[in-house]
């Protein structure tokens, strides 16, 4: 039996349109199946086993991202409040008044009133100058 050249283009034809409408059909059962395979409740625990690598890597990362960020973020804090103590005089005054501690509540009050600030730096205002207005805020028929 001799085979034509229109034989075999038949033939191949035949089984590549069979091979492809088998191969889809399987795929989409397959598909199918193990879309209801992870619906169901028997899987729970073996998903939970599969992605459990995943899930711990997941975690790893998250927290050494956390560590990374709480270590500059409390970094960038204490560098700029020392920078504000070494600006305002605070450390200097704090220092002074350990001794005593009535005058060391004065001195707090007046650091978190901001007013003792402004007279440290007496020297170094003194060729800048200020910006801020002589009158107080108003208060409804006139300044204060």
């Amino acid at each position: 039996m001799e085979i034509t050249t229109l034989t075999l283009m038949l033939y191949f034809a035949a089984w590549t349109f069979f091979y492809f409408a088998i191969s889809h059909y399987i795929a989409r059962l397959s598909k199918d199946k193990w879309v209801d395979w992870a619906k169901s409740t028997e899987s729970d625990e073996d998903l939970l086993i599969i992605l459990d690598p995943i899930v711990n890597e997941i975690e790893d990362r998250m927290h050494d991202k956390l560590e990374a960020f709480q270590s500059s973020f409390f970094g960038s804090i204490g560098a700029a409040s020392k920078k504000m103590d070494e600006a305002t005089g605070q450390s200097t005054i704090k220092a002074i008044t350990r001794d005593n501690p009535i005058m060391g509540l004065v001195a707090e009050i007046l650091m978190k009133r901001q007013g003792l600030g402004n007279l440290l730096n007496v020297a170094d205002s003194a060729d800048k100058g200020s910006n801020k207005s002589e009158t107080g805020p108003k208060l409804g028929l006139g300044r204060v």
